[in-house]
């Protein structure tokens, strides 16, 4: 088996990191091969003490993955809503809701755009120890293994414990793999080609909400909708294509931002953000482009707060995108000098995203069949193949819990999945097997 990479002057051992041109622990260059490549071994010198230069940049490594993390631990708030809530319930509609069920579902709005956009900005970084050709085909291999895992193994033993395949859900594992695809062309362009590829699709997608079609592309491309629909089996698009593959695109943009020096990229994380935000507010309240759902005034002053962030996201509308990117882009500038204590959890799942995501998954459902046993002897409907309005279950009748048996549920699995996911992130420290990095 090949030897891990070792930094000539501290001697650390690295894996797939974001800035492999130089050492995550002390900064130090390391060297390259004829090729531009990292050689697989180097020798070892004696240790010295991480410089100031070193701090900076492990810290701003790690602010990308502590924001992942944290994503991805909200993003198990609303799979546990999915199965221990009550169902029926729609959380963003104004005439049922309460405040705080809207706003559980709402918290979690975060998550797919700050993945999709970390992802991209993952591949700009991967992209500073390989040749444009060698990006392109790991993007292409990663891309088309994210599809193969979630309408085979994801749909079968993640998000279902079936394999009829009566219904199949595109979600978001296959938008990924299709961005990642796409990305793997776009890599080979100039990075402001990338741009403003990613900026027209974001901005512009909305202008074609009013286009009504039954087409499965159609469905694919822009508006959730049936691409197979027989008594037998349905397929059902949740995350179509055109927004999704234009944030990661200029995620991949904002890679650059990672070779500047610190200062300047925590100026430009700020001002991006907080421009977004503004941008935002003001697109909002001229209420008439960027969204398909204008923003209502209701009977209270809150519920009216309600309507206003109550935007579209399925389709990512643009003002889904800027209520959700701006905020995020303010959390990437506030953990970029290091990460707070209380976040050091989120760090660690943030390294894996991909494993806890597969394990979370199953997770939940294996509590819910417990549940379901306790409560009535029997839990064959979570075998059970559901339709497009129950997914992911039909539910037993008078299934569902409050909110605060959906926190304790929640809080739960992340306690669970935390000691898998750093014993998962400490071997793939350890080792360098080429599977690993599928996961």
């Amino acid at each position: 088996m090949a030897e891990l990479v070792k930094c000539p002057k501290c001697g650390k051992s690295l894996d797939d990191t974001y800035e492999p041109a130089s050492c995550i622990q002390c900064g130090e260059p390391l060297p390259e091969d004829i090729n531009g490549r990292l050689p697989r071994r180097v020798a070892l010198a004696p240790a010295s003490a991480p410089s100031a230069s070193a701090t900076s940049n492990r810290a701003r490594l790690e602010s990308i993955d502590v924001v992942r993390g944290v994503i991805m631990i909200l993003m198990a708030l609303d799979h546990t809503r999915d199965f221990f809530g009550i169902p029926g319930q729609n959380p963003t509609d104004l005439a049922s809701t309460t405040a705080a069920l809207f706003l559980t579902r709402w918290i979690t709005y975060f998550c797919a755009p700050v993945f999709f956009l970390l992802t991209g900005t993952g591949a700009y970084l991967a992209g500073r120890r390989r040749s444009p050709g060698e990006l392109s085909r790991f993007l292409l291999s990663r891309g088309l293994w994210l599809i193969f895992l979630e309408v085979v193994l994801v749909r079968c033993f993640v998000y279902q414990f079936n394999v009829d395949y009566r219904l199949t859900m595109l979600l978001v594992l296959w938008a990924l793999g299709w961005a990642m695809i796409t990305l793997s062309v776009l890599v080979r362009l100039p990075v402001f080609v990338v741009t403003a590829f990613g900026v027209l699709m974001i901005a512009g997608h909305n202008l074609f909400d009013s286009v009504n079609s039954a087409s499965p592309l159609w469905s694919i491309l822009h508006r959730p909708g049936f691409v197979l629909k027989t008594p037998e089996h349905v397929v059902f698009v949740a995350y179509p294509l055109i927004p999704w593959i234009g944030v990661t695109a200029v995620g991949y943009s904002l890679g650059q931002v990672y070779g500047w020096d610190a200062e300047r990229r925590r100026s430009f994380l700020l001002r991006l953000g907080l421009a977004l935000i503004v941008a935002f507010l003001v697109i909002r309240g001229v209420n008439t482009y960027g969204d398909p759902a204008p923003w209502l005034r209701q009977s209270t002053a809150v519920y009216t707060v309600l309507s206003f962030l109550n935007t579209t996201k399925y389709p990512p509308s643009l003002l889904f995108l800027l209520m959700t990117l701006g905020p995020a882009l303010v959390f990437l500038w506030s953990v970029d000098r290091g990460t707070p204590g209380i976040l050091r959890p989120g760090l660690v799942i943030g390294k894996v995203p991909l494993f806890y995501y597969l394990l979370h998954f199953p997770l939940i459902r294996l509590l819910a069949i417990a549940a379901c046993y306790v409560r009535y002897g029997s839990a064959h409907w979570m075998f059970e193949s559901a339709d497009p309005a129950n997914y992911p279950f039909t539910a037993p009748p008078g299934w569902g819990y409050a909110l605060p048996v959906v926190f304790l549920a929640w809080a739960f699995v992340v306690v669970a999945m935390y000691p898998l996911c750093r014993w998962f992130a400490a071997l793939k420290q350890r080792r360098s097997d080429a599977w690993l990095s599928y996961l």
